[in-house]
């Protein structure tokens, strides 16, 4: 058993969690997540705790990664229903501007045409300025895949800098040609 998978997950006051047989919701303030089990994964509830476990006393090196990635993602589950999760991007380069319409998130990004990204469920924009984007939800994953689709449509280049990165992102710049 790997070291993270013997690691008690605590479900704090308000946070509930379902078994089932091959899966398990936890459901918080914030709302609710599913993860399902993969086979020969199991999980125990003592009190306040989850247990990630092997079943069948085999501890093949695949099981015990697949353990470890379980016990991670019920803490990730946890953490996202209680606080939740929250990535800031940020647009730099003249003229790059990004604008919340409805549920579509506009940019403009130096392309002949706007880019038009459709907000997933379960995911809340904002554009407190207009080249800064918060994306917010409960599930860590699906915040982090937003922001990966959304940097992909102008990843930052390494002689100016100019596109779109994540809050705090350093950038290696390349020096120009020269004559």
């Amino acid at each position: 058993m790997s070291r993270i998978a013997k690691l008690p997950v605590k479900l704090p006051q308000g946070v509930n969690a379902t078994l089932a047989a091959d899966s398990v919701t936890v459901k918080g303030a914030k709302g609710s997540l599913t993860l399902r089990l993969a086979r020969g994964i199991t999980i125990a509830q003592q009190e306040q705790q989850l247990q990630v476990g092997v079943a069948g006393g085999q501890d093949s090196s695949a099981r015990v990664a697949t353990a470890g990635a379980t016990r991670a993602h019920l803490a990730n589950m946890v953490a996202g229903v209680t606080r939740g999760y929250e990535r800031k991007l940020e647009l730099v380069g003249v003229g790059y501007r990004a604008a919340m319409q409805g549920k579509n998130l506009n940019l403009t990004l130096g392309y002949s045409h706007p880019v038009s990204y459709a907000v997933p469920d379960g995911i809340t924009m904002e554009t407190p300025s207009q080249t800064e984007i918060v994306i917010k939800g409960i599930d860590r994953q699906q915040v982090g895949q937003v922001a990966a689709e959304i940097r992909g449509y102008r990843p930052p280049e390494p002689y100016k800098g100019k596109g779109v990165r994540h809050a705090g992102e350093k950038i290696v710049m390349k020096e120009g040609k020269k004559k």
